[in-house]
């Protein structure tokens, strides 16, 4: 077991000040695989007064002068790639081979990309009489969550650092090793103090202090919608700017001219990825009432492959979910449904043959649109099937979410496929299954929350304009 007794603020580990910790679990074993401190509102407050003072000597350093520093992260994630690759498979759940390809592998490019992004970026334009250039907002608080811990993380902090923001870090106490680890990374690449800072802490503790705090010019935020509305309704006090990344209720409609094997298929994949602990997961497959018999077919086909097993053995396809909670909540959903009259096409409720961690089985269900399974974002390895008699209907009920960040279609035609996403109001969309983009704008509709990651879209979102009026040369 590791012990992590300190936070880092203002460029140094700093111990805890209170003794209460947090504990973290190997998901696959539920052994504690480490412990971090819980931080308090003085050391939350702490770090946004280092941040603050750290601003404008960052801001003000040259565009590459701030990349050089992120050049040098990306080389110290490199050198420990495995280290946490293994460090999120134990917390998260996800297989090893998963983890390094997905939960390490997306970061290292991100980070990389927020450089690229910052270096081509063009930060001013004449506009009449006018110079409008653009400015680093200024400190950033970054609230971030379990599922693809690192990620999250880099998709905030990196674009932040680049475009000349400081920042102050409370990632989840779920699965904090991979931010520890980061810190690490981040103090060996030499930033200036107060840069970074990270506190480990809850969300009503630590974080709603960095929604709060008026020296914290914004709040990054990824989690679930009910913590998101609450960001806001702090951040509202002192006008910061919000970003939100919430929860989901992702379609994948199944056109009847698809290829239902390879539809049903990439549907499960992407509903099962990360055992469904994705935000954008397509947890809702839609297909023409008349093939329902066929879909069924196909999908328990698709089901059976998907091997329960612990993150770290080779032939594990499917891993547990995160924690005992997480566990006992997606189950309880399954069992809801049940009561609710679904139709069981796969798994169930009951608890895989495993003398330890935190499994569920890969389940499918058939639901009615009113149903709970199909509105609630459950998180889990649960795809619920949803039956529809034409394409207005499909839309209909793809469109009858509060959420809206992802989702899929699938048709042998491409154009009719496109046709079919643009009416989907949603964040994104995945046509065929095709691969995702990490230069492509991320973020939701409607409850699924505001501002967009990724790329250059993300990298703007940390960013202000002003306009510099010029008077204009007077004719000779």
């Amino acid at each position: 077991m590791t012990t992590y007794p300190s936070h880092y603020i203002n460029g140094a580990w700093h111990k805890a000040q209170a003794t209460a910790v947090f504990e973290v679990h190997d998901a696959s074993t539920e052994e504690v695989m480490a412990t971090v401190p819980q931080g308090t509102a003085e050391e939350a407050a702490q770090a946004v007064v280092a941040a603050r003072a750290a601003f404008p000597a960052w801001s003000g350093l040259s565009v590459e002068e701030r990349c050089v520093f992120i050049d040098k992260i990306v080389a110290g994630l490199k050198a420990r790639s495995d280290e946490m690759a293994t460090a999120i498979a134990r917390e998260v759940g996800m297989p090893l081979k998963l983890a390094k390809m997905v939960q390490v592998g997306a970061p290292v490019f991100n980070w990389g990309n927020a450089a690229k992004v910052a270096r081509a970026y063009v930060y001013e334009e004449k506009v009449g009489n006018s110079l409008v250039v653009r400015e680093p907002i200024g400190v950033v608080g970054c609230i971030t969550p379990w599922n693809f811990p690192l990620n999250q993380i880099t998709l905030k902090i990196a674009p932040a650092l680049a475009a000349g923001c400081t920042v102050v870090l409370k990632p989840s106490e779920i699965a904090p090793v991979n931010a520890m680890i980061l810190a690490e990374i981040i103090h060996d690449a030499g930033l200036p103090a107060g840069v970074f800072n990270l506190v480990n802490g809850l969300g009503p503790v630590v974080g709603e202090v960095l929604a709060s705090h008026p020296e914290v010019d914004m709040v990054s935020f990824t989690g679930s919608t009910r913590a998101g509305k609450r960001v806001a309704e702090l951040a509202a006090d002192t006008v910061k700017r919000v970003a939100l990344e919430l929860g989901g209720k992702s379609a994948s409609v199944i056109l009847p001219d698809a290829d239902f094997e390879a539809a049903v298929k990439g549907s499960i994949n992407a509903c099962l990825l990360n055992s469904g602990q994705t935000c954008s997961a397509h947890t809702r497959m839609l297909v023409p009432e008349n093939r329902y018999d066929e879909v069924k077919s196909l999908a328990q086909a698709a089901i059976a492959k998907f091997t329960l097993g612990a993150s770290l053995d080779e032939g594990t396809r499917l891993g547990p979910v995160v924690s005992a909670a997480q566990r006992d909540r997606v189950i309880g959903f399954i069992q809801q449904g049940l009561a609710e009259g679904a139709e069981l096409v796969a798994g169930g409720p009951d608890k895989p043959p495993m003398a330890k961690g935190y499994f569920v089985q890969p389940t499918v269900l058939r639901v009615q649109p009113s149903d709970t399974l199909a509105r609630e974002e459950i998180f889990g390895p649960v795809l619920v099937i949803l039956t529809y008699k034409d394409e207005a209907e499909a839309i209909r009920i793809a469109n009858d979410s509060m959420y809206g960040l992802g989702g899929g279609v699938w048709s042998t035609d491409e154009a009719h496929a496109i046709r079919v996403a643009r009416q989907m109001r949603t964040g994104q969309v995945d046509i065929n299954g095709a691969p995702f983009n990490g230069n492509a704008p991320f973020g939701g509709y409607k409850q699924s929350g505001n501002g967009r990651e990724n790329g250059k879209y993300g990298f703007e979102e940390f960013l202000e304009h002003k306009a510099i009026q010029l008077k204009p040369a007077e004719k000779a």
